[in-house]
Order: C-alpha cells, then structure tokens, then sequence
C-alpha cells in the first residue's frame, strides 16, 4: 500500500505540538512497514467512502481515503 499526503495534512501537521509531530512520524514509519500493526489500529471509519483512520497516540489519530492501492492522508 502507498501513501501521499494532501495540502491539508501538512497544513494541520504543521499546528500539532512537536512531541506529536514525532509520533505521527514514528506511527507513519510503522504504517509503511505493517499497516496493521496492533498499536496503529488500522481501520475503516465510514461505511459509504472508504475512509480510514490509524492512532498517533491516545489523543490523535489521522484520517486517510483510500485510492486504489494510496492512501490519501488528510
């Protein structure tokens, strides 16, 4: 599976505190290596657009849309 990010995220990742910026990085290293590794909670959130989320930590979570074999970070 492959990933890009759109204009958004960065915009958004670049408001999160730097502790979280450097678990979204950890947790999208872990992303590419296994998507479903346990501590990402990999999963579908909506049932009409192939939306998905992965946790960053308890408090954060990104949000991606599913595109063929890309994920769309938004």
């Amino acid at each position: 599976m492959n990933a890009k990010a759109a204009p958004r995220f960065w915009k958004l990742y670049n408001r999160l505190p730097r502790q979280e910026q450097e678990r979204a990085r950890k947790a999208y290293q872990m992303w590419k290596t296994n998507p479903n590794a346990p501590g990402l909670h990999f999963k579908r959130v909506n049932d009409q657009e192939p939306i998905y989320s992965a946790r960053v930590s308890d408090d954060y979570r990104v949000l991606g849309l599913l595109e063929g074999n890309t994920v769309v970070w938004f």
